[in-house]
């Protein structure tokens, strides 16, 4: 492991407090992001009963958030490099919170696929952005921190879940709910930016780079090279939509898994989303302190393994006892690899952070999105449970390529990450 020093790139010691308030105002935005997301998620019966639209026609509108979020995210990326993640992750919050009004607003479906397209848009800007500032506060930690802010954003789901059934049950209209939730997305951003880090490197001067002060054209602005994505950001944004693809197959398939195959009861059924959300939210409390002991290859290499070896005993299970617990492994498996994927793309080159977070996150966005259209054709070809060996292929290919977050040698052109996550 090497010495940790300063390096070309970094902005000096963070004192403590400083740090401490950066990463709880972190912690703010994911959870905020997870409430408002969770909020619209409860709401979509009761808004597809508004507009008057059939499920079917949800499922296309619901291509428009995915469109919107994908995006927002590669729109913020450079934005993040240019002008710094304490500027844009307020605004990015303050866009996702109004943005989540418009769907209890719209009444047909032309007024909710534009609602749902600006809310995705929102969504896609805060998730980038927060990671962006999240990589950041990663590296003044020098040990990773990562995986515990995607666990708050699960959180923040499971606290919405909790008010939305609650408003639901007092009978508030969806524009009234999403409406006050809207405001507290707006009071929580105000609060929580002013702790934010601020920027640093290429950001806090974007026009200008270091230039020779003898040089007669010493005063006049150079321009910064134009930046291709490297081949390494790529194979982390190819590795981002497998595992976001398993984990959106667990989304929308788990509970279908038991309820069709295993001829669960309903309420059992539900158990099986429940057992891979509750394994996957622990297991990234935890990832960070097992990233730290064995580095972020061992959490993607042996996570991936176990998730793999999870859904195959789920699959191939005849016992709901035992499906259930391989639901549960499955979302214990995956639950550390995203965050180690985003981290390694926001520590490859700390000046464009935020265009390499969003490539991988835009990736992975669209992994998630894949996969109830992935498995549901495949459906009419094998039976659901060996359908979904599909993603337990990807798990171990994901296992196999783990090699690709080992840390680079520390090149002059390029920051080494910090050592804690080596």
């Amino acid at each position: 492991m090497e010495t940790q020093t300063s390096r070309a790139g970094t902005r000096p010691d963070t004192p403590p407090d400083r740090l401490r308030a950066g990463r709880a105002a972190t912690f703010a935005y994911f959870a905020l992001n997870g409430f408002l997301m969770g909020m619209w998620i409860v709401h979509i019966p009761t808004i597809e009963q508004r507009a008057g639209i059939s499920h079917a026609v949800l499922g296309w509108l619901l291509l428009l958030l995915g469109a919107g979020a994908f995006a927002g995210m590669q729109l913020v990326g450079p934005l993040t490099d240019r002008f710094g993640a304490r500027t844009v992750v307020p605004l990015s919050a303050a866009l996702c919170s109004l943005t989540l009004i418009l769907p209890g607003l719209a009444t047909h479906a032309w007024t909710l696929g534009a609602a749902l397209l600006l809310l995705g848009l929102g969504n896609g800007c805060l998730d980038v952005s927060m990671n962006a500032h999240a990589v950041q506060v990663e590296r003044d930690y020098r040990r990773p921190v990562m995986s515990a802010f995607h666990a708050t954003f699960s959180i923040g789901g499971v606290l919405a879940a909790l008010v939305g059934a609650r408003t639901l049950a007092l009978g508030w209209s969806p524009a009234a709910a999403l409406g006050a939730v809207a405001l507290l997305g707006l009071l929580t951003a105000a609060l929580a930016a002013p702790a934010l880090l601020p920027a640093t490197g290429a950001q806090t001067s974007p026009r200008t780079d270091q230039r020779d002060s003898a040089s007669p054209d010493a005063t006049a602005p150079t321009p910064r090279p134009r930046r291709t994505t490297p081949r390494h950001i790529w194979v982390l944004a190819a590795l981002a939509l497998m595992i976001m693809l398993c984990e959106g197959v667990a989304n929308d398939w788990s509970v279908l898994h038991l309820r069709t195959v295993l001829g669960a009861p309903a309420a059992t059924a539900a158990l099986a989303y429940g057992a891979f959300a509750t394994a996957m939210t622990l297991g990234r409390l935890l990832a960070d302190r097992i990233a730290a002991r064995l580095g972020p290859v061992a959490v993607l290499r042996y996570g991936a393994a176990a998730a793999a070896a999870g859904l195959t005993a789920a699959a191939l299970s005849p016992w709901i006892p035992l499906a259930l617990t391989g639901w549960a492994v499955f979302g214990a498996g995956l639950s550390g690899c995203v965050p180690q994927l985003f981290s390694a793309a926001g520590h490859f080159d700390h000046d464009n952070a935020g265009a390499n977070v969003s490539r991988v996150a835009g990736l992975g966005y669209l992994g998630m999105l894949a996969g109830p259209a992935v498995i549901g054709p495949l459906t009419h070809a094998v039976p659901l449970n060996l359908a979904l060996l599909l993603p337990v292929a990807l798990c171990l290919v994901a296992a196999a390529a783990s090699a690709i977050l080992r840390p680079r040698p520390t090149t002059a052109a390029s920051d080494a990450t910090p050592a804690a996550l080596t």
